[in-house]
């Protein structure tokens, strides 16, 4: 019966995939939990930066690297919902996260579930070494990113 109540309570933590909201408890765990938000999306961003730079062919394709930058981006994408649980709203925090986020947790879960399966596509066109499926990966990538960035951050 305990066994039972553990698992009905992990399952009530998860809405469609993104643990439920919990309130910060103070001020210092709400910059932390900005601080660590920040510091993922800096690292999405770095490796956002080289494909971006050979789908407007300012560099060459790098088959390696976009293998490399689309596991990475995959990744990184498996530990967002983790931390955007924490909802620091409460709490005047530098961010640019909007409230939507905590609002419309299903919603937002599916823009990272978006950016796990264009780090996926990166990763498979890398590796089918043909060149016209790269910018239809890449595209994806920045599709999936603008399609959070347009309804989650702030300007």
């Amino acid at each position: 019966m305990r066994k039972l109540a553990s698992v009905a309570a992990c399952a009530a933590v998860l809405v469609s995939g993104m643990a439920i909201a919990q309130p910060a408890a103070n001020q210092k765990q709400a910059d932390t939990a900005v601080q660590f938000r920040q510091a993922l999306l800096q690292l999405v961003r770095s490796n956002v930066g080289a494909i971006g730079a050979m789908n407007k062919g300012q560099i060459p394709f790098d088959t390696a690297q976009m293998e490399k930058n689309g596991l990475r981006l995959e990744q990184l994408s498996l530990m967002m919902a983790d931390y955007f649980t924490l909802d620091t709203r409460e709490f005047d925090t530098d961010t640019e996260a909007l409230d939507k986020i905590w609002e419309k947790g299903a919603d937002f879960q599916s823009k990272i579930d978006a950016l796990t399966s264009a780090g996926q596509g990166l990763q498979s066109a890398a590796k089918s070494g043909d060149e016209s499926q790269y910018k239809a990966a890449i595209g994806d990538v920045f599709k999936s990113c603008k399609g959070c960035h347009d309804i989650y951050k702030a300007d």
